[in-house]
């Protein structure tokens, strides 16, 4: 998929999400490493796209987009100690479920989407094909992002992202998605 094509479908489903307040807080949470919320969120999402374009998989890509870049909307740096915190990898979707249906209208697949990116670790199964896609690219996502030496970021390029082009291209101020 062209970086052109992704930023058209992102910010066509969701630039009422890409631009919130809680959107734009996300950039200053780390997540992985260096990576912040906001810019995972994108990753998940890019990844979670072109894996199903080239497994040819019929996807309702609105709400692939929007949930996905809901997945992890928990609105704090869960690297800081806290107690509101603790065991975030149990509790924080469900909190990025609360937020988002708080600050957006959410469809089911989203909800589901939300809900359940963080299977296996809670133990809820996916629903839809979305939800799957999400939760398999938020894992890849993550590994690539922990381990993101120069070296590490250059090799996992090459063998994890196959036809797509480099994620940090779809980060740039200049093709309108920051």
């Amino acid at each position: 998929m062209k970086t052109t094509e992704f930023h058209s479908l992102i910010n066509g489903y969701a630039s009422d999400i890409l631009y919130s307040s809680g959107m734009q807080a996300e950039k200053s949470f780390i997540q992985h490493g260096t990576i912040s919320v906001f810019e995972h969120s994108i990753h998940v999402v890019y990844l979670s796209i072109c894996i199903a374009s080239i497994l040819h998989l019929s996807i309702n890509r609105r709400a692939l987009i929007r949930g996905g870049l809901l997945h992890d909307y928990f609105l704090y740096d869960w690297h800081i100690p806290s107690l509101n915190h603790r065991l975030h990898g149990f509790r924080h979707a469900g909190l990025a479920l609360k937020n988002a249906t708080r600050d957006f209208k959410i469809s089911f697949i989203e909800r589901d989407i939300i809900q359940k990116h963080m299977f296996p670790l809670n133990p809820a199964l996916p629903k839809y094909r979305e939800t799957v896609l999400i939760c398999i690219s938020d894992k890849i996502c993550a590994v690539c992002e922990t381990l993101a030496s120069d070296w590490t970021r250059k090799r996992m390029k090459s063998r994890l992202f196959l036809k797509c082009p480099p994620l940090h291209t779809i980060l740039t101020k200049k093709n309108g998605v920051l």
